[in-house]
């Protein structure tokens, strides 16, 4: 699934950490988070679980007020920030709504290490699909052009959970290379040429628009191996075995309740189910079609991608169907932990309630994700980093 992982560590700062899962996938591939920031205490409580050594390394505060010179030099600066203004599921106000706008808070700190000649070799930064066209497409130019500005050349590609994890859950990548140590930018015509020769698992078609409407920036195309095909089963590996008078499950009127809210192709959907030997599981969610909430079951046996526990369009279901019977409930934290590929040993601390934890786990990445690209693009670019200039002084933090 992976590349082989290297004996060597790389640093990493880790901006809008949230509960770790970035670190998590870093750590599988000889990454060493040295400096972690987000500003929900919260999501810190779950990432101290996780890492109980990270206390003294993770900065609890806006990053607007983070002090840049406190963030110390590595060799990657990683960053999910905020995606509600580039989510469908959110307004879409863009790179400068209220959230999202944090990512200038990264930019900031990164201009102040590139005056003290200590910027990052590597960024990554990560963000929904939305961020491809928020603001018809200008979200993205200035997101490209401010690391531009910053003297890294970048690449941009897609990966979808679903290669690892029952989860459809699409990603945005961009890898940032500093010019001055990687080399010039790719002249524009042939970067959006080698783009387009990309599989579909890699350059979604809002990608490879986007990436011609911006053909004009500093782009650097890096050889990425495509990921492995999509998964079409799996949700029954993760679903958690839980008693049957446990009070997740609803009650028998609220299933029909629910069951009433389908359209006939749904309920025909869910009914052939209830006729097999073995039970089957699927998710749902509750939806305003036409001024109506509906219930909608998807056909396949994989769950639609995590969002955080609030909102109703924002929440999914578990249905289990078989055996003439049909019972449905609510997801547990444990079921959207392995959906985001977090094994079972991270143990969540008792006093997060479920709401704050599936919140935690919807706002994440796929573990394995960054694993993917930790081992398969960034190891194979830090080793092209140590060789070509060894005795630079961001090369030197490759060891803890």
């Amino acid at each position: 699934m992976t590349a082989k992982v290297q004996e060597f560590t790389f640093t990493v700062a880790e901006y809008f950490a949230g509960i770790g899962l970035v670190r998590a996938g870093l750590e599988r591939c000889g990454g060493k988070v040295v400096w972690a920031n987000d500003i929900s205490i919260k999501k810190f409580e779950i990432y101290r679980s996780f890492f109980p050594e990270a206390s003294e390394d993770y900065v609890v505060e806006d990053i607007f007020h983070v002090d840049p010179s406190s963030v110390p030099p590595t060799t990657l600066a990683t960053c999910s920030f905020p995606c509600i203004n580039l989510s469908v599921a959110g307004k879409m106000d863009g790179i400068h709504g209220e959230h999202s706008s944090a990512f200038w808070g990264f930019v900031r700190v990164l201009e102040h290490q590139k005056q003290q000649d200590e910027h990052p070799p590597l960024v990554l930064v990560e963000n929904v699909p939305g961020w491809l066209y928020s603001n018809k497409g200008k979200d993205f130019r200035l997101t490209v052009q401010a690391l531009n500005d910053l003297g890294y050349v970048c690449d941009v590609f897609t990966v979808n959970a679903l290669s690892f994890v029952p989860q459809s859950r699409l990603r945005v990548f961009l890898v940032g290379m500093r010019e001055d140590v990687f080399g010039p930018p790719d002249e524009g015509d042939a970067f959006v040429e080698s783009i387009q020769k990309r599989s579909k698992l890699l350059a979604s078609t809002s990608l490879r628009r986007s990436v011609k409407a911006c053909k004009d920036l500093k782009w650097k195309y890096i050889d990425v191996p495509e990921p492995p095909p999509l998964m079409k089963t799996g949700l029954a590996n993760i679903v958690e075995d839980l008693p049957e008078d446990d009070p997740l499950w609803w009650s028998e009127e609220e299933v029909k309740r629910h069951l009433a809210m389908m359209a006939p192709q749904h309920r025909e959907r869910v009914k052939a189910l209830m006729q097999e030997d073995e039970f089957a599981y699927r998710t749902f969610f509750r939806r305003m079609r036409e001024g109506k909430q509906r219930v909608e079951v998807r056909s396949d046996e994989v769950a639609g991608c995590l969002r955080t526990a609030v909102g109703g369009s924002a929440q999914q279901f578990l249905l289990r169907a078989g055996k003439g019977q049909v019972r449905m409930r609510h997801m547990t934290p444990r079921e959207y932990a392995r959906l985001q590929g977090t094994p079972d040993f991270f143990l969540l601390p008792p006093k997060i309630g479920r709401v704050q934890a599936l919140t935690g786990f919807g706002d994440a990445v796929c573990v394995d994700v960054i694993e993917w690209i930790a081992c398969n693009v960034l190891t194979p670019l830090i080793q092209e980093l140590s060789i070509s200039l060894p005795a630079a002084s961001y090369v030197r933090q490759l060891v803890p």
